[in-house]
């Protein structure tokens, strides 16, 4: 099998070279991290100056390596003075002590220092302590739309985007295969080791069924406001008596592992973040439909906003969700510079009561920037609705907001 190179990623950190700065990829476990560490070494090792110092932790020929100072013997004897070292570390969260050893290698002459982790937490504890900003988190994503056609070879048309939104994006799935009970065995076994790594063993949980039945929870109600007191409340409804305090722990637990993402509300109007009432987001859509279980069919438009969510996060999009009095704009989307966009997501517009709602909420909004409603109406490509732009999702996944 021809091994397809995720360029955008590779660029991104070649970006970042020469610069003193310790490069981090992060994002959920099996989303290809490692795949693009591979690729780069291989990449690097073909420069005649390059020397390469590969760490996986996930393979047992590094189990000896635990603590920083392991780590700091390991590199001091595989140094080259007279070469460019390349020290390439997978999954560098599961060394004890490990920002130490970055502190102490990130600046010396002929060093670059690339490492991957799936957890959060390493960039606001000691690492950023330690080295300030002198870090550049590059955040690594499941599989776009148009990786997974090269990834699975497929053709672009609407069969393959039914594929897209029904099996998600983790490239493993490339050899398991897209036959449903293969992959939904494969989402899952994956889901459990994120769980157990990231979650509940990195932050010694103990009421492991409540987090499990709160995952469920967020996945059946993808994109829906909730506020830990109300989660809280459902929960207790459900025989399950957990406080508020836990459950916003356990949330936090969850998006510091990548398995969700806790996307705010801003009152467009005010111009303010609110501080309740937040939506959730699966980091894999497939992950999210494994847990949920059976077809689409009921719960479409969830599964919709969620693939249009990470795709505008790929776009380099912050991604707010927009409140403007009673009316909800799904996403407010900024970049720095003032660049911003909003947008709402559809299944389809197959009446004028929906093409009011969707259409309606975006012209309440008084100012000048692009409005955006992206849906899967058939014998849509893009149109223009009164100064709205109306996107097919298969041409929003190709081409972003244009």
């Amino acid at each position: 099998m021809k091994a397809i190179v995720r360029q955008t990623y590779i660029d991104k950190i070649e970006r970042w070279f020469g610069k003193d700065t310790i490069i981090i990829l992060t994002g959920q476990r099996r989303v290809g991290k490692s795949f693009i560490l591979r690729q780069l070494r291989d990449r690097v090792a073909a420069e005649a100056d390059s020397h390469i110092i590969y760490i996986d932790k996930e393979k047992k020929d590094f189990d000896t390596i635990r603590t920083y100072l392991d780590l700091n013997a390991y590199i001091d004897e595989n140094l080259i003075n007279n070469k460019r070292n390349y020290v390439l570390i997978d999954e560098v969260q599961d060394i004890d002590g490990f920002e130490r050893s970055l502190r102490s290698y990130y600046e010396e002459p002929n060093i670059e220092i690339v490492v991957t982790g799936s957890n959060s937490k390493m960039l606001s504890g000691d690492l950023s302590t330690l080295i300030g900003g002198r870090y550049k988190e590059i955040y690594v994503q499941a599989l776009s739309y148009g990786e997974f056609i090269l990834f699975h070879n497929l053709a672009d048309n609407d069969d393959t985007l039914a594929k897209y939104i029904q099996y998600g994006g983790l490239p493993g799935l490339v050899k398991i295969g897209l036959d449903e009970q293969d992959s939904r065995e494969y989402q899952t076994d994956i889901y459990h080791t994120v769980l157990l790594k990231d979650v509940i063993l990195r932050n010694q949980i103990r009421n492991v069924p409540f987090l499990e039945n709160l995952v469920r929870f967020l996945a059946d109600n993808a994109g829906k406001l909730f506020s830990a007191n109300s989660i809280s409340k459902y929960m207790v409804s459900q025989g399950e008596k957990i406080t508020t305090t836990a459950v916003l722990s356990y949330v936090k637990y969850l998006c510091s592992a990548y398995v969700v993402h806790c996307v705010n509300r801003y009152d467009i109007h005010g111009k303010r973040i609110f501080e309740n009432n937040d939506k959730y987001y699966f980091e894999d859509n497939g992950i999210r439909n494994a847990l949920v279980g059976g077809t689409r069919e009921g719960d479409i438009e969830k599964v919709i906003e969620n693939v249009i969510y990470n795709h505008l996060i790929r776009l380099g999009y912050e991604v707010y969700v927009g409140q403007l009095n009673s009316k909800e704009i799904d996403f407010v989307c900024s970049k720095p510079g003032g660049e911003r966009a909003y947008v709402q997501a559809s299944y389809i517009i197959s009446n004028e009561q929906t093409r009011d709602r969707e259409f309606g909420n975006l012209r309440a909004i008084r100012d000048n920037y692009p409005k955006y409603v992206i849906s899967m109406t058939p014998l849509v490509e893009r149109s223009d609705d009164g100064g709205i732009v109306h996107l097919h999702l298969r041409k929003f996944l190709k081409d972003g907001l244009v």
